[in-house]
């Protein structure tokens, strides 16, 4: 089960090895900074961007979680990087391309803190699920790029191809009450297509998106909270409800379409 915080609308990764994105992550608006020990960092930084992760989570970000990512089970840094998260004040741990249940279960217990868990492969999407149902596991990450590769689908190619893969990771999220975020967006530049892709994400059920630069927030922020009509209309359909199935302007409305208003309106009150 997730924490009972407000699921993060923008999860911003950054290079525990870079300080002055860590120094500049203080003043940014993400409701959570990911530092991370994997892809962003070169191999011979490798132990000193854990040293830098530790120190910055001791530190804090405010209001903000904080969380690192280690390597893979696979890589030699895995050992380090799950000893220093686990005496680390990092409120989460990120697991990268998990297949197994049992892997983040052994992550999770090893670490002492919950765990988001990557779906990067075709193996990871089909144990989704049983990954998900993993207690002490908060939510699950769709990392896009590494799975673009692993269905084969060519670069520059669209969401198409893994649509059933993104909404299989959204059902393995919500049958566990867990969170589920959406991959990041590679063009730095258009602004036009996150947007777009925001949108999708949240259309397909996700909650948040995770970032990959401090100028994609402001949008991904706006995407996946509520807008001004969508609350105005909430907080009419509560006004207007008196139990049990009835009419709502155009539609029909019950107990449920009470507590989604409640929880539309809860959200727009984070950050």
């Amino acid at each position: 089960m997730t924490t009972a915080r407000l699921a993060p609308r923008t999860a911003l990764f950054l290079p525990a090895s870079n300080p002055r994105a860590i120094e500049k992550a203080r003043g940014l608006d993400a409701d959570m900074i990911i530092l991370d020990l994997e892809d962003a960092v070169k191999p011979d930084v490798k132990d000193a961007a854990r040293a830098a992760a530790v120190i910055a989570a001791g530190e804090g970000f405010g209001d903000r979680f904080c969380v690192i990512r280690v390597n893979g089970i696979d890589a030699a840094e895995h050992g380090a990087d799950v000893a220093a998260v686990a005496g680390s004040a990092s409120d989460f741990v990120v697991l990268p391309k998990v297949e197994r249940a049992e892997d983040a279960a052994r992550v999770t217990k090893a670490c002492g803190k919950p765990l988001l868990a990557m779906i990067e492969t075709a193996q990871g999407v089909l144990a989704a699920s049983d990954i998900a149902a993993v207690p002490g596991v908060s939510g699950l990450i769709a990392g896009v790029n590494d799975l673009r590769v692993s269905l084969g689908i060519p670069a520059g190619a669209g969401r198409e191809g893994l649509s059933l893969s993104l909404q299989t990771v959204v059902l393995a999220a919500r049958a566990s009450e867990v969170w589920a975020l959406d991959g990041v967006f590679n063009a730095l530049d258009d602004a036009e297509g996150l947007a777009a892709e925001c949108r999708h994400g949240r259309a397909l059920g996700f909650d948040g998106k995770s970032l990959i630069h401090p100028g994609q927030i402001a949008v991904a922020a706006r995407a996946f909270g509520p807008s001004e009509a969508e609350l105005a209309d909430a907080r009419a359909l509560i006004a207007a409800a008196s139990g049990g199935a009835e009419r709502f302007r155009d539609r029909m409305i019950e107990t449920m379409h009470v507590e989604q208003a409640r929880a539309l309106i809860a959200r727009s009150t984070q950050g």
